[in-house]
């Protein structure tokens, strides 16, 4: 392989890793729009604190879900209903 045609063989492979960062750019700041329009996050770690706030308000309603089945299931057992 000759010194030009290394050379265009770089050329490309450096067109190709930019045309791939304009891609990759372009996915980031579509997914960071939908991220503030979808949940007021700006940023990554807004996200990730809305995030735990969320696991942590899931967690809640699981356990009072729970807690109230399981006084419903004493009513019921209660009254003999079946």
């Amino acid at each position: 392989m000759t010194d030009e045609q290394r050379l265009f063989a770089l050329k490309e492979k450096i067109d190709e890793a930019k045309n791939t960062v304009a891609e990759l750019t372009g996915q980031l700041q579509a997914h960071m729009k939908q991220l503030n329009d979808d949940w007021s996050c700006t940023t990554v770690k807004d996200a990730e604190v809305k995030l735990r706030k969320i696991d942590a308000d899931i967690e809640s309603l699981e356990a009072k879900i729970t807690k109230g089945v399981k006084s419903l299931e004493k009513t019921i057992e209660i009254k003999g209903i079946e």
